[in-house]
């Protein structure tokens, strides 16, 4: 394929690179703009000094909050909220001289891990972004399934229980408040420490890091009875921790077996793709969306 631009815009930095057809060049990140004029300016700069390096044929972005691919808007909210709501895409792509392609961040990560990632081979998976919320994306036959109202793959959403939700209760930062709350005395601690204070027998923290276990087994359980991926690609900073496939398939077991009928177990896997997953799912994303480009 010919050279592309990459974007992908974070509510503290925005990362920069050239897609080559097989890998980036040129990745840098640059502090995101506190307003619209700056962030155009910075943008289009950065664009420049790629057509200077590269031939690209167009731009790849990917985006937070809700992006409507039919009309070049980003709805929803993020951390960066002078992107929404007026149709952006297009006034970067006149701002660039560029065809311009625009994806959900999380949308473009599940890309790059079915195209040459933890799904390669694949033709569906379902992605979990496990932050400060659990988010995420649906990939059914190569393609994002964004929904009606654009709000596929918002797994977080979904309740985990009659009273939470999947992001309440399934998230490290949320374990980690009540945590503190159940142990007001105790002087703070990570995400890293928490599993370590589980792993050695700490009756608070085994139970925090048991809640997200089985939340998380849950949601996967019912994605894969729901949609019925090839896999389930598993993102975000706590997926580097090597006890949480283990942790989660131990708890799927039991509802498998709790639920006599249910044969099938859902195929959990680490994403392979961290800094650079936006970056190369904005490259698929722009393949898909001008294949005559491509």
């Amino acid at each position: 394929m010919q050279s592309l631009g990459l974007v992908d815009i974070g509510g503290t930095s925005i990362k920069f690179a050239i897609w080559d057809g097989h890998a980036l060049q040129e990745h840098h990140a640059i502090t995101t703009p506190k307003n619209l004029t700056d962030f155009f300016d910075l943008l289009t700069s950065e664009v420049e000094k790629m057509k200077a390096m590269a031939p690209i044929v167009g731009v790849g972005i990917s985006a937070p909050g809700a992006v409507d691919k039919q009309t070049g808007i980003i709805g929803g909210a993020s951390a960066i909220p002078y992107i929404h709501n007026f149709k952006i895409q297009q006034e970067l792509s006149a701002k660039f001289g560029l065809p311009v392609s625009m994806e959900n961040d999380a949308n473009c990560a599940a890309l790059a891990e079915l195209d040459s990632g933890a799904g390669a081979g694949a033709n569906s998976l379902a992605f979990f972004v496990v932050g400060t919320g659990v988010g995420g994306s649906i990939i059914i036959n190569h393609r994002i399934w964004h929904g009606a109202h654009l709000f596929g793959g918002e797994f977080g959403f979904t309740m985990a229980t009659a009273t939470h939700t999947v992001s309440e209760l399934g998230t490290v930062p949320n374990a980690l408040r009540r945590y503190q709350a159940s142990n007001p005395q105790a002087a703070p601690i990570d995400g890293k420490q928490l599993f370590e204070l589980a792993s050695n027998g700490d009756e608070a923290a085994g139970k925090e890091v048991q809640t997200i276990y089985r939340t998380l087994a849950t949601a996967i359980y019912n994605i894969q009875y729901s949609f019925d991926p090839e896999k389930i690609v598993l993102g975000g900073g706590v997926s580097n921790n090597p006890a949480l496939i283990p942790g989660i398939e131990t708890e799927i077991e039991k509802i498998r077996a709790q639920v006599k009928i249910a044969s099938l177990k859902p195929d959990v896997v680490p994403c392979v793709y961290t800094d650079e997953a936006n970056l190369r799912g904005a490259a698929v994303d722009f393949e898909q969306s001008y294949p005559d480009l491509g």
